[in-house]
């Protein structure tokens, strides 16, 4: 059952959740740091996502019939972490387009599984507004791709702490859920 391994692994978005609030801090705390350090940053935090996401998948499998799409987005996690390390000098342009994707597939995905898990956990309102922050950070990233670095910054600061936070009490409430009896 998807509740059960939810359950089992509620540490999961927990350390997501803690990766992208220490992403957000730096971000905040260093915000004329070259846009070539940022963007290492922002590609450790996905790559780190990616993995979690791989092994949530993974773990997944047997009781999710959708977990295919979660190890999708944990691989392209990975290449778009790659990405940004092997060509950190990419044109910034590239860059929020990757970052636009990324944050829309994790928003539709995120809402996806509240919608599914409706009737089955209490507080899924934290996945549907982690999917609308995501889905929301990506429509201003595609509606203004050129807006300057220093904007680009805190935007993606505030929208990894936020979904950082929100994250972190998903994995606690996910804790707390009382282990289904056996059928």
């Amino acid at each position: 059952m998807l509740v059960q391994t939810l359950k089992r692994h509620w540490w999961v978005p927990v350390l997501r959740g803690v990766a992208a609030i220490i992403f957000g801090i730096i971000a905040f705390t260093h915000p004329v740091m070259a846009a070539a350090t940022l963007v290492l940053f922002f590609g450790a935090w996905v790559l780190i996502d990616g993995i979690f996401r791989i092994i949530g998948a993974i773990g997944h499998r047997s009781s999710d019939p959708d977990w295919g799409w979660q190890l999708v987005i944990g691989i392209l996690g990975i290449v778009v972490g790659f990405m940004t390390f092997h060509a950190p000098g990419v044109t910034a342009l590239a860059l929020v387009i990757y970052i636009a994707a990324w944050a829309l597939m994790i928003g539709v995905t995120e809402i996806a599984l509240a919608i599914k898990m409706r009737r089955t956990i209490k507080g899924e309102w934290f996945l549907i507004l982690m999917g609308l922050a995501s889905i929301i950070f990506a429509c201003l990233l595609f509606w203004n791709p050129l807006a300057g670095a220093a904007t680009l910054i805190w935007i993606i600061a505030w929208y990894a702490v936020i979904v950082g936070v929100l994250e972190i009490i998903f994995g606690f409430r996910l804790f707390r859920l009382p282990v289904p009896a056996a059928a």
